[in-house]
């Protein structure tokens, strides 16, 4: 059964930076397309990134220059790294991972950037 679980949210300050992680069980990266999504109070959920089979990544238009998503194969892990992060970023933010047209979703971790 694939499983997903996210880690590394908190609480930082405008500008300040941190990494989420996304632990990955039966997953195969080369099979599976991999992605963040966020939703922050009263929107919708958003892709914020994401990563192809072949590692093509895609970025929401916010973020582009700040985010960055990338896969440790070795680890089985997806990650995240926020930078510059602003508080409309403020989100839960969720792991997904996407194959055989079944899509499967992380429990979230929260991120809150304020002062």
């Amino acid at each position: 059964q694939v499983q997903l679980v996210e880690s590394g949210g908190g609480l930082v300050q405008p500008g300040g930076s941190l990494r989420l992680s996304c632990a990955a069980s039966r997953i195969i990266f080369s099979i599976y397309a991999m992605g963040w999504y966020r939703q922050a109070p009263g929107k919708e959920r958003e892709l914020v990134a994401s990563i192809t089979q072949n590692g093509n990544t895609n970025y929401k238009d916010s973020v582009k220059g700040r985010f960055t998503i990338s896969e440790d194969n070795a680890k089985n892990t997806l990650w995240l790294q926020m930078n510059n992060l602003k508080p409309e970023d403020t989100a839960v933010y969720y792991c997904n991972a996407e194959a055989y047209g079944i899509s499967h979703w992380g429990q979230g971790t929260q991120v809150t950037v304020s002062s």
